[in-house]
């Protein structure tokens, strides 16, 4: 299933959740422009990899910033164009109502804050894991989790393939949002059962580290106005 658009329009410009996305495909192109080795070394510098997390947090000599700001830099970078495409696209969804919901500068630090609490859960479930995870999926899990309290009965419409043609269906929210959240939860519980094969792909736990970030930091971030969007919204929930 492909999500295309929701129902719900947007009150306000959403000028951070646009800087966000702006500054993720600057980043991807600014890796595009690198050579192998140097695009490499960028990814093994700026992506999380919690072996060297956890290794650095043991060593005296090692510095705050060098364990600790790839939990930054890492929601920023992305391994390919199918995923931050991908990425993208939930972001520009979901993102925009999110913001809407809370007010500018607070979604930017709720977005901050659901992408770090999201690679922590990473961390602590693939502490041996020496592969580096770049992508903002999880922050934008976080923004997920929020859309999923804060608009639970709007409409996304999905592109579902059926048989060899693709057909559009607007899905409630939270069964979208409800189903996605089910297979990464699940997904993540297997590959917790292969920790004998190479860690490596999608980092699960932090999609599901990010969605349920979202879900409760949505109540310290959403503005006290929130009961006028359910009035506002009453016609497409």
């Amino acid at each position: 299933m492909i999500p295309l658009k929701d129902t719900i329009p947007s009150r306000s410009m959403p000028y951070v959740n646009i800087f966000i996305i702006i500054l993720n495909f600057g980043l991807f192109f600014y890796e595009l422009s690198l050579g192998r080795v140097e695009l490499a070394r960028l990814l093994y510098t700026y992506g999380l990899i919690p072996r060297r997390f956890f290794y650095l947090s043991q060593e005296v000599s090692s510095s705050f910033i060098s364990q600790f700001l790839p939990l930054f830099t890492s929601m920023f970078l992305h391994g390919g164009w199918f995923h931050i495409l991908g990425n993208m696209l939930f972001l520009w969804i979901f993102g925009d109502n999110v913001e809407d919901a809370m007010g500018h500068f607070k979604y930017f630090i709720f977005y901050i804050l659901c992408g770090v609490a999201s690679s922590f859960f990473h961390l602590y479930l693939n502490p041996l894991s020496s592969v580096p995870a770049v992508g903002a999926s999880g922050a934008i899990s976080g923004v997920m989790g929020a859309y999923f309290l804060l608009f639970p009965t709007s409409r996304i419409i999905t592109l579902v393939p059926f048989l060899f043609f693709f057909t559009l269906v607007e899905i409630p929210a939270f069964f979208f949002l409800g189903l996605w959240f089910i297979f990464q939860l699940f997904s993540g519980a297997f590959s917790l059962l292969l920790r004998g094969i190479p860690e490596g792909g999608i980092a699960w736990w932090a999609h599901v580290g990010g969605f349920i970030s979202g879900m409760a930091l949505r109540f310290i971030f959403v503005r006290k106005r929130y009961r006028r969007y359910r009035r506002y919204f009453s016609d497409y929930w």
